[in-house]
């Protein structure tokens, strides 16, 4: 991993010796070959390489900003390898005026003797876009050739097999390799001969025309309705018809026949259908009879909760009325001799038939109440199905499709404490995607910290994960990727990294699970600098972490 200021460096070298710095920079681990020998005042005095971005100790010996960085990570306490004096971190700082000097110094291009240009070494990645004699890749999609870029037209005009070409019978342009495949299967205007041996030549777009009135052709007899099922050629369709003249009349005539049998059966089932129907519009009229009377009995409410208490209260009554008719019957039957009982028995027959009323209308109550039962169900399982649908909402309504990711981290004391006692160890942020049917891609955040960070730094991970158009996209991934924990208080003092993704990792070919293991920077910020009360990266509980993914050469679909 490489950037420009690596995370910590801000809090540690503060002064400088200038107060500008060079805008230009190059790659540390190229072969230069400098015009003149490189003096040994810009060697590192720890990797003796050309300085890349030089600091200057207290003692007064230049290295590379990674190489001091090196030294105190091996040696609690680092010392010069050049005069073994203690390097006092505070006296350390960014020499700016040396850097100029480096970005200064001339270079050979790497393709020399090929190519004779001279340049600063600042300008040095600046001359390889442009250089005649560099090798670069072919720019037509599935070429994997590598041309000098002097020869890059010609390949792309006469020798590239990805190369478009315009189809000789249909003016489309089409990719080289596939022409001749188009031509057969896929070109419109491509000269095919009659498949019924007709010996004529036809475009493919008008065989079905063709087909339409091609002599050769065999075709049913136009009598094939009535019952021959002779097959003819077109040409000898008419010679067919006059030969079989005699035979197609007697099958019309026989087909006539069996029709007017069958219309006359029809007109006997006509007439049984419509007694039936009479019968069935009769039973009709007598179920309207009954419904009608059974919606004056329920006073015309519809309402299932006062058609349950109604019938409720009818059960009570005709519990009540028993207990009436038993104790009449006790009383009738003790003077029967001094009353007439006539009126009595009427009125128990009376109340016989309301009771039995009262038991039909509670089986009807029972199977409103199972209807009832099966009505929730369904409700509850239209509730579920519409909060899972609600979360699918507000997932895609936060997913972002430029390649960026900004990630709010809250509570981060419970989930820091929560990770120090092993509960949970990772959080991963929501996905994101480079474009709408681009990569899809994560987070994955260890607030106490992974691997050599373990304790003592947030570890953070870029992840990609498997995604709905994978099969259309190029892999493995290769695009860089910045890691940024953002600066709350405005002066936009954010740790950076920045890593290119490694075409040999696992970690950035095609997913055949859900998601690749996770592959950033196990010490990308420490809990010291992270955690200090006169930094601003944590304010109200909550820290915000960005992801952008270099798009530069991505196709979009």
């Amino acid at each position: 991993m490489a950037c420009d200021e690596p995370a910590g460096l801000s809090g540690i070298f503060t002064r400088q010796n200038s107060a500008s710095t060079n805008s230009l920079d190059f790659e540390p681990d190229a072969d230069y070959k400098f015009v003149e020998s490189l003096e040994e005042r810009y060697k590192c005095a720890y990797c003796h390489l050309v300085l890349r971005n030089p600091h200057q100790t207290g003692c007064g010996h230049r290295f590379c900003q990674q190489c001091i960085l090196s030294l105190r990570e091996l040696n609690a306490v680092p010392t010069c390898p050049v005069d073994k004096e203690t390097i006092k971190m505070h006296e350390v700082f960014k020499d700016n005026c040396c850097k100029r000097e480096v970005l200064n110094l001339h270079v050979f291009c790497k393709n020399f003797p090929d190519c004779n240009s001279k340049m600063i070494l600042g300008r040095y990645q600046e001359h390889l876009q442009q250089c005649l004699f560099e090798s670069t890749q072919c720019t037509n999609d599935g070429c994997q050739d590598q041309i000098l870029r002097k020869d890059l037209k010609e390949h792309l005009s006469q020798h590239c097999q990805f190369r478009e070409e315009m189809c000789q019978y249909c003016n489309t342009y089409v990719v080289l390799i596939n022409i001749k495949n188009h031509e057969k299967n896929d070109c419109p205007d491509y000269p095919v001969p009659c498949l019924q041996n007709c010996s004529q030549i036809i475009l493919k777009k008008e065989i079905e025309k063709h087909h339409a009135v091609c002599p050769e052709a065999e075709v049913d007899c136009p009598y094939k309705q009535y019952g021959c099922h002779v097959k003819v050629k077109r040409g000898k369709l008419a010679e067919h018809e006059n030969s079989a003249l005699r035979e197609h009349m007697l099958q019309i005539l026989d087909k006539n026949s069996r029709l007017e049998e069958q219309i006359s059966d029809l007109y006997k089932s006509l007439e049984c259908k419509e007694i039936k129907i009479q019968q069935l519009a009769d039973a009709i009229k007598k179920c309207e009879k009954e419904f009608r009377q059974y919606t004056q009995l329920f006073g015309n409410n519809s309402n299932l909760m006062v058609s349950t208490q109604a019938l409720a209260s009818h059960l009570d009554k005709s519990a009540r009325l028993e207990s009436q008719v038993k104790q009449l019957i006790q009383m009738a039957n003790q003077q029967q001799s001094k009353l007439d009982l006539q009126p009595l028995f009427d009125t128990i027959e009376n109340v016989k038939e309301k009771i039995a009323l009262m038991e039909t209308y509670d089986q009807r109550l029972v199977v409103l109440e199972d209807r009832s039962s099966k009505h929730d169900l369904q409700i509850n399982i239209h509730k579920a199905q519409l909060n899972k649908n609600e979360e699918r909402f507000k997932l895609l309504e936060g997913t972002c499709y430029n390649g960026k990711l900004i990630w709010k981290i809250t509570d981060y004391k419970m989930k820091k404490k929560e990770a120090v006692e092993g509960r949970v160890l990772s959080i991963a942020s929501q996905p994101f995607y480079t474009s709408r049917c681009g990569y899809r891609l994560c987070a994955r955040a260890y607030l106490n910290g992974d691997g050599s960070g373990k304790g003592t730094h947030i570890s953070l991970y870029f992840v990609v994960m498997r995604g709905e158009f994978d099969s259309l996209l190029l892999w493995p991934f290769k695009q860089k990727v910045t890691l940024m924990l953002l600066d709350q208080s405005g002066k936009k003092n954010h740790i950076v990294e920045v890593f290119r993704a490694d075409p040999n990792s696992s970690s950035f070919k095609r997913p055949d699970g859900e998601m690749n293991i996770a592959s950033g920077c196990p010490r990308f910020v420490s809990h010291a600098v992270l955690e200090n009360t006169k930094n601003t990266y944590i304010r109200d509980d909550t820290l915000f972490l960005k992801v952008v993914v270099d798009l530069t050469d991505l196709e979009e679909l």
